[in-house]
């Protein structure tokens, strides 16, 4: 048997005496390695059916459902149900001290009362002010800082970049409630550093936290120096994305440092800053750890912050639909804040095309 298949082999491979003498090359595939007749059958050919198979199981209109099942129903659970909860309740008069069958509808009333001249009013506004307040410092100080860091983080002629760099992204996984405590003794007016600090270069101490003029600035520091890291690492990220061969062509036009930085860093770090300006504003109206840590809202309400206020009246108070109407408004006041930076940015971005 063996005989006969080397004869068939050689058969194909003798001269063609139409050719001349010539072997002619065997054209298409070589009967011995069709449909796995060959000596071996690694060479033949693979079915497709199971390929197949697979991917029409994979194309089965059910498959994405059954994937994002688990992260839908967390979110339903978790996120959706209290958001609508929270939005039904805002129009209900409503104690958290009793169930939901006790709530009555009352319409706008808790939002008249809460921009009214009543108590309830002056201190939702007061609290509105200061977290307005608090997130402009916070965006302010921490998107200069991002890039200014960023930049040292990302210079290659700098030595020490990666400690530095794990030095500040280190403050932001500080828990805040430890990063409270530990300022709130770097405060203390007669034991505190920064106040010793101060007396040895002849500068008067301060009470950081007992005085309503610098009660809010010193919760911006804290939230500042916790905070920094993680932007920089967002301004690092970006300064990566500009190619280098666009400095150096700035370079050979004449350009200086701080002209490169002005006409090409900062237009081509946009995307960047504004991703990161949106996450500095949603991270500072949810500012709620240092202020029920060490100042309560004090002193005299200069810390009252809008998710402390909330805290205070829907649950110490137990007034579930004004806190629930607040919490509405607070949630409308950042979508409109985020619509309104996406919107100046496109603004920005069409002049400038």
């Amino acid at each position: 048997m063996a005989g006969a298949r080397g004869d068939r082999i050689g058969a194909t491979l003798q001269p063609s005496k139409a050719n001349g003498g010539q072997s002619e090359p065997h054209k298409g595939p070589h009967p011995e390695l069709v449909e796995g007749r060959g000596p071996s059958s690694g060479y033949a050919p693979v079915g497709n059916d199971a390929v197949k198979k697979g991917t029409l199981q994979l194309k089965s209109p059910s498959a994405p459902v059954l994937m994002l099942a688990p992260a839908l129903v967390l979110l339903g659970v978790f996120v959706l149900v209290p958001t609508l909860l929270t939005l039904w309740l805002a129009f209900q008069d409503w104690s958290t001290e009793t169930g939901f069958d006790t709530a009555r509808f009352v319409g706008l009333d808790n939002f008249f009362a809460i921009f009214g001249p009543t108590s309830v009013g002056r201190d939702f506004k007061g609290a509105l002010a200061n977290t307005a307040l608090y997130t402009a410092l916070s965006v302010a100080l921490l998107l200069p800082l991002s890039v200014g860091f960023g930049l040292l983080v990302y210079q290659r002629r700098v030595r020490g970049g990666v400690a530095l760099r794990t030095i500040l992204f280190s403050t932001y996984m500080v828990p805040m409630i430890a990063v409270a405590l530990v300022w709130s003794k770097l405060y203390s007016p007669s034991e505190g550093p920064i106040n010793q600090m101060l007396g040895w270069v002849g500068l008067p101490g301060s009470p950081w936290l007992s005085s309503p003029d610098t009660a809010l600035v010193s919760i911006v520091l804290l939230n500042v120096w916790q905070q920094v890291g993680y932007f920089t690492v967002l301004a690092v990220a970006g300064l990566t994305q500009i190619p280098g061969s666009v400095y150096e062509a700035a370079a050979i036009d004449g350009a200086r440092p701080l002209q490169r930085f002005w006409f090409i860093t900062l237009p081509l770090l946009r995307r960047t800053l504004l991703f990161s300006a949106v996450i500095a504003i949603i991270n500072a109206v949810q500012v709620f750890e240092p202020v029920a840590l060490i100042t309560q809202g004090g002193p005299v309400g200069a810390t009252n912050v809008l998710t402390y206020h909330i805290r205070r009246v829907g649950i110490e108070r137990s007034q579930g639909g004004l806190g629930s109407a607040m919490a509405v408004t607070l949630m409308l006041a950042l979508i409109v804040a985020v619509v309104a930076l996406f919107a100046l940015a496109r603004r920005g971005a069409e002049e400038d095309a």
